[in-house]
Protein backbone atom coordinates (compact mmCIF):
# COMPACT_ATOMS: atom_id res chain seq x y z
CA UNK A 1 0.00 0.00 0.00
CA UNK A 2 1.43 3.73 -1.34
CA UNK A 3 1.24 6.27 1.28
CA UNK A 4 1.51 10.10 0.95
CA UNK A 5 1.07 13.02 3.29
CA UNK A 6 -0.38 16.54 2.36
CA UNK A 7 0.67 19.48 4.33
CA UNK A 8 0.41 23.10 3.71
CA UNK A 9 3.19 24.06 5.94
CA UNK A 10 5.60 21.66 4.33
CA UNK A 11 5.96 18.83 6.69
CA UNK A 12 4.55 15.86 4.36
CA UNK A 13 5.41 14.87 0.97
CA UNK A 14 3.27 17.41 -0.80
CA UNK A 15 1.64 21.00 -0.10
CA UNK A 16 -1.46 20.17 -2.12
CA UNK A 17 -3.58 17.56 -2.59
CA UNK A 18 -3.89 17.54 -5.88
CA UNK A 19 0.58 16.84 -6.32
CA UNK A 20 -0.45 13.96 -4.50
CA UNK A 21 -3.09 12.78 -6.61
CA UNK A 22 -0.48 13.32 -9.82
CA UNK A 23 1.99 11.27 -7.86
CA UNK A 24 -0.28 7.91 -7.52
CA UNK A 25 -0.15 5.33 -10.72
CA UNK A 26 -3.84 4.48 -12.05
CA UNK A 27 -2.96 0.99 -10.75
CA UNK A 28 -1.12 1.49 -7.25
CA UNK A 29 -3.66 1.45 -4.59
CA UNK A 30 -2.84 4.66 -1.91
CA UNK A 31 -3.42 5.98 0.69
CA UNK A 32 -3.17 10.05 0.89
CA UNK A 33 -3.37 11.40 4.84
CA UNK A 34 -4.50 14.89 4.41
CA UNK A 35 -2.88 17.38 7.71
CA UNK A 36 -5.64 20.10 9.10
CA UNK A 37 -5.83 23.13 6.46
CA UNK A 38 -7.90 25.09 3.94
CA UNK A 39 -7.49 23.91 0.21
CA UNK A 40 -8.61 26.12 -2.42
CA UNK A 41 -7.67 23.42 -4.83
CA UNK A 42 -10.06 22.35 -8.14
CA UNK A 43 -9.63 18.41 -7.63
CA UNK A 44 -9.43 15.75 -10.56
CA UNK A 45 -8.42 11.91 -9.81
CA UNK A 46 -8.41 9.27 -12.00
CA UNK A 47 -6.71 5.93 -9.52
CA UNK A 48 -7.83 2.68 -9.16
CA UNK A 49 -8.16 2.30 -5.48
CA UNK A 50 -8.11 5.59 -3.09
CA UNK A 51 -8.40 6.42 0.02
CA UNK A 52 -8.10 10.03 1.25
CA UNK A 53 -8.05 10.32 4.98
CA UNK A 54 -8.55 14.00 6.38
CA UNK A 55 -6.35 14.83 9.88
CA UNK A 56 -8.08 17.57 11.40
CA UNK A 57 -10.17 20.25 9.88
CA UNK A 58 -9.44 19.50 6.12
CA UNK A 59 -11.53 22.34 3.76
CA UNK A 60 -11.48 21.58 0.36
CA UNK A 61 -13.11 24.44 -1.58
CA UNK A 62 -13.51 26.00 -5.12
CA UNK A 63 -16.26 27.93 -6.58
CA UNK A 64 -16.53 27.04 -10.11
CA UNK A 65 -20.23 27.49 -11.69
CA UNK A 66 -22.43 26.08 -14.52
CA UNK A 67 -23.70 29.46 -15.86
CA UNK A 68 -19.75 30.74 -15.65
CA UNK A 69 -18.88 31.70 -19.34
CA UNK A 70 -15.81 30.67 -20.49
CA UNK A 71 -13.34 32.23 -23.32
CA UNK A 72 -14.72 29.69 -25.90
CA UNK A 73 -18.10 32.28 -25.33
CA UNK A 74 -20.01 28.80 -24.22
CA UNK A 75 -20.84 28.30 -20.49
CA UNK A 76 -19.23 25.82 -17.95
CA UNK A 77 -21.86 23.46 -17.47
CA UNK A 78 -22.77 21.81 -14.29
CA UNK A 79 -20.47 18.52 -14.45
CA UNK A 80 -17.62 20.93 -15.06
CA UNK A 81 -18.09 22.95 -12.48
CA UNK A 82 -16.99 20.24 -9.38
CA UNK A 83 -14.59 21.05 -7.12
CA UNK A 84 -13.99 17.54 -6.43
CA UNK A 85 -14.06 15.00 -9.57
CA UNK A 86 -12.91 11.10 -8.48
CA UNK A 87 -13.35 8.40 -10.83
CA UNK A 88 -12.00 4.74 -10.85
CA UNK A 89 -12.61 1.53 -9.29
CA UNK A 90 -12.47 1.66 -5.40
CA UNK A 91 -12.45 4.97 -3.15
CA UNK A 92 -13.02 5.94 0.30
CA UNK A 93 -13.06 9.22 1.43
CA UNK A 94 -13.10 10.13 5.61
CA UNK A 95 -13.04 13.21 7.75
CA UNK A 96 -13.44 15.88 4.78
CA UNK A 97 -14.96 18.98 4.15
CA UNK A 98 -15.58 19.29 0.66
CA UNK A 99 -17.36 22.45 -0.38
CA UNK A 100 -18.26 24.75 -4.03
CA UNK A 101 -18.42 28.22 -2.97
CA UNK A 102 -20.32 29.95 -6.09
CA UNK A 103 -22.98 31.10 -4.29
CA UNK A 104 -26.60 30.88 -4.57
CA UNK A 105 -28.36 28.35 -7.49
CA UNK A 106 -30.44 31.61 -8.15
CA UNK A 107 -27.43 33.55 -8.86
CA UNK A 108 -25.23 31.26 -10.61
CA UNK A 109 -26.93 27.70 -11.51
CA UNK A 110 -25.20 24.50 -10.95
CA UNK A 111 -22.43 24.30 -8.52
CA UNK A 112 -21.32 21.06 -7.80
CA UNK A 113 -19.19 20.40 -4.65
CA UNK A 114 -18.55 16.36 -5.13
CA UNK A 115 -18.45 14.73 -8.83
CA UNK A 116 -18.43 10.81 -7.97
CA UNK A 117 -17.55 8.50 -10.81
CA UNK A 118 -16.41 5.60 -8.87
CA UNK A 119 -17.58 1.75 -8.93
CA UNK A 120 -17.61 1.60 -5.22
CA UNK A 121 -16.90 4.55 -3.29
CA UNK A 122 -16.97 4.86 0.84
CA UNK A 123 -17.65 7.88 2.48
CA UNK A 124 -17.76 8.44 6.32
CA UNK A 125 -18.03 11.72 8.10
CA UNK A 126 -17.54 13.76 5.28
CA UNK A 127 -19.22 17.26 4.94
CA UNK A 128 -20.38 18.33 1.19
CA UNK A 129 -21.44 22.23 1.64
CA UNK A 130 -22.90 23.93 -1.62
CA UNK A 131 -26.21 24.82 -3.31
CA UNK A 132 -27.87 23.64 -6.70
CA UNK A 133 -26.68 20.23 -7.30
CA UNK A 134 -23.99 19.97 -4.16
CA UNK A 135 -23.38 16.00 -4.68
CA UNK A 136 -23.82 14.24 -8.31
CA UNK A 137 -23.86 10.26 -8.03
CA UNK A 138 -22.60 8.57 -11.91
CA UNK A 139 -23.70 7.56 -14.70
CA UNK A 140 -25.09 10.42 -16.51
CA UNK A 141 -28.37 9.48 -18.21
CA UNK A 142 -28.40 8.13 -21.62
CA UNK A 143 -29.35 10.96 -23.53
CA UNK A 144 -28.92 14.91 -22.55
CA UNK A 145 -32.12 17.36 -23.26
CA UNK A 146 -30.04 20.27 -23.44
CA UNK A 147 -27.64 20.28 -26.27
CA UNK A 148 -23.67 20.21 -24.35
CA UNK A 149 -25.72 19.79 -21.22
CA UNK A 150 -23.76 16.86 -19.98
CA UNK A 151 -20.17 17.79 -21.68
CA UNK A 152 -17.72 16.96 -19.00
CA UNK A 153 -15.83 14.56 -17.41
CA UNK A 154 -16.99 10.93 -18.64
CA UNK A 155 -19.76 12.75 -21.08
CA UNK A 156 -19.14 9.96 -23.49
CA UNK A 157 -18.43 7.33 -21.04
CA UNK A 158 -20.49 3.74 -21.36
CA UNK A 159 -23.36 4.51 -18.62
CA UNK A 160 -22.23 1.98 -16.33
CA UNK A 161 -23.92 1.29 -12.50
CA UNK A 162 -22.43 2.41 -9.77
CA UNK A 163 -22.11 2.24 -5.86
CA UNK A 164 -21.74 4.47 -3.05
CA UNK A 165 -22.41 4.23 0.85
CA UNK A 166 -22.23 7.44 2.80
CA UNK A 167 -21.92 7.17 6.88
CA UNK A 168 -22.35 9.80 9.13
CA UNK A 169 -22.01 12.57 6.65
CA UNK A 170 -23.88 15.84 6.20
CA UNK A 171 -24.99 16.82 3.17
CA UNK A 172 -26.44 20.57 2.03
CA UNK A 173 -27.97 22.03 -0.87
CA UNK A 174 -30.63 23.74 -2.32
CA UNK A 175 -32.04 22.29 -5.21
CA UNK A 176 -31.82 18.94 -6.70
CA UNK A 177 -28.73 18.98 -4.23
CA UNK A 178 -28.42 14.62 -4.55
CA UNK A 179 -28.83 13.91 -8.07
CA UNK A 180 -27.70 11.36 -10.86
CA UNK A 181 -28.01 8.03 -11.56
CA UNK A 182 -25.68 5.93 -9.05
CA UNK A 183 -27.27 3.46 -6.75
CA UNK A 184 -26.46 5.10 -2.90
CA UNK A 185 -27.24 4.09 0.43
CA UNK A 186 -26.99 7.26 3.24
CA UNK A 187 -26.80 6.17 6.83
CA UNK A 188 -26.98 8.15 9.70
CA UNK A 189 -26.77 11.19 7.75
CA UNK A 190 -28.06 15.18 7.76
CA UNK A 191 -29.18 16.34 4.52
CA UNK A 192 -30.02 20.29 5.05
CA UNK A 193 -31.82 22.82 2.93
CA UNK A 194 -30.19 25.91 2.68
CA UNK A 195 -33.54 27.21 0.49
CA UNK A 196 -36.27 26.34 -1.31
CA UNK A 197 -35.78 23.49 -3.61
CA UNK A 198 -35.48 19.85 -4.14
CA UNK A 199 -33.35 16.88 -1.93
CA UNK A 200 -33.03 14.48 -4.44
CA UNK A 201 -33.35 14.38 -8.27
CA UNK A 202 -32.39 10.73 -9.25
CA UNK A 203 -32.00 9.46 -12.63
CA UNK A 204 -31.02 5.27 -12.30
CA UNK A 205 -32.81 2.77 -14.19
CA UNK A 206 -36.01 0.78 -13.30
CA UNK A 207 -33.56 -2.31 -12.59
CA UNK A 208 -31.10 0.17 -10.69
CA UNK A 209 -32.01 0.40 -6.69
CA UNK A 210 -31.56 4.55 -6.48
CA UNK A 211 -31.34 6.20 -3.69
CA UNK A 212 -31.68 4.87 0.16
CA UNK A 213 -31.86 6.96 3.21
CA UNK A 214 -31.59 5.22 6.16
CA UNK A 215 -32.07 6.81 10.04
CA UNK A 216 -31.18 10.28 8.37
CA UNK A 217 -32.11 13.69 9.57
CA UNK A 218 -33.31 16.13 7.49
CA UNK A 219 -33.58 19.23 8.75
CA UNK A 220 -33.47 23.16 7.68
CA UNK A 221 -31.85 26.52 8.23
CA UNK A 222 -34.89 28.23 7.27
CA UNK A 223 -37.64 29.47 9.00
CA UNK A 224 -40.62 27.85 6.71
CA UNK A 225 -42.72 25.08 6.09
CA UNK A 226 -43.39 22.50 3.78
CA UNK A 227 -41.17 24.67 1.13
CA UNK A 228 -39.13 21.30 0.02
CA UNK A 229 -39.54 18.06 -1.36
CA UNK A 230 -37.83 15.21 -0.90
CA UNK A 231 -37.70 14.06 -4.63
CA UNK A 232 -38.28 14.73 -8.04
CA UNK A 233 -36.72 12.42 -10.45
CA UNK A 234 -34.55 13.99 -13.28
CA UNK A 235 -35.20 10.87 -15.15
CA UNK A 236 -38.85 9.06 -14.98
CA UNK A 237 -37.36 5.96 -13.88
CA UNK A 238 -35.25 7.24 -11.04
CA UNK A 239 -35.75 6.15 -7.35
CA UNK A 240 -35.93 7.46 -3.97
CA UNK A 241 -36.61 5.73 -0.35
CA UNK A 242 -36.52 6.79 3.16
CA UNK A 243 -36.77 4.56 5.98
CA UNK A 244 -36.85 5.44 9.29
CA UNK A 245 -35.44 9.36 8.91
CA UNK A 246 -36.56 12.44 10.67
CA UNK A 247 -37.60 15.41 8.54
CA UNK A 248 -38.27 18.71 10.20
CA UNK A 249 -41.23 21.02 9.04
CA UNK A 250 -39.69 22.30 6.08
CA UNK A 251 -40.22 19.05 3.95
CA UNK A 252 -43.57 18.96 2.32
CA UNK A 253 -45.65 16.08 3.21
CA UNK A 254 -46.30 14.90 0.01
CA UNK A 255 -42.37 14.20 -0.55
CA UNK A 256 -42.25 14.00 -4.12
CA UNK A 257 -42.99 15.90 -7.16
CA UNK A 258 -42.75 15.66 -10.84
CA UNK A 259 -40.15 17.20 -13.12
CA UNK A 260 -41.49 20.26 -14.93
CA UNK A 261 -42.84 18.86 -18.11
CA UNK A 262 -43.28 15.29 -17.41
CA UNK A 263 -46.45 14.93 -15.15
CA UNK A 264 -47.61 12.26 -16.91
CA UNK A 265 -44.41 9.68 -16.86
CA UNK A 266 -44.67 10.14 -13.17
CA UNK A 267 -45.87 6.77 -12.57
CA UNK A 268 -42.47 5.44 -13.45
CA UNK A 269 -41.08 6.70 -10.88
CA UNK A 270 -40.38 5.11 -7.42
CA UNK A 271 -40.83 7.01 -4.46
CA UNK A 272 -41.30 5.59 -0.44
CA UNK A 273 -41.06 6.73 2.90
CA UNK A 274 -41.48 4.04 5.66
CA UNK A 275 -41.95 4.31 9.31
CA UNK A 276 -40.34 8.45 9.19
CA UNK A 277 -41.49 10.74 11.48
CA UNK A 278 -42.83 13.93 10.20
CA UNK A 279 -42.04 16.75 13.04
Amino acid sequence: MFELTVAKDGSGNYTTIQEALNAVEYRESAVIYIKEGIYREKLFSDKKDLTLIGEGNVFITYSDSGREILDNNLKRGTFRSYSAFFSGEKIKLENLIIHNGAGSGHDVGQAIALYLDVDDAKLSNVRLIGNQDTLFLSPLPEEEREKRGFYGPRCFSERKRKHSVFENCTISGSVDFIFGGGDAIFRNCTIVSTDDGFVTAPSGKKDWDGFLFEKCEFISLMNKKENVYLMRPWRDEGKAKFVKCTFGPHINRKGFIPWPNREDKAHLSTFEVKDCIFN
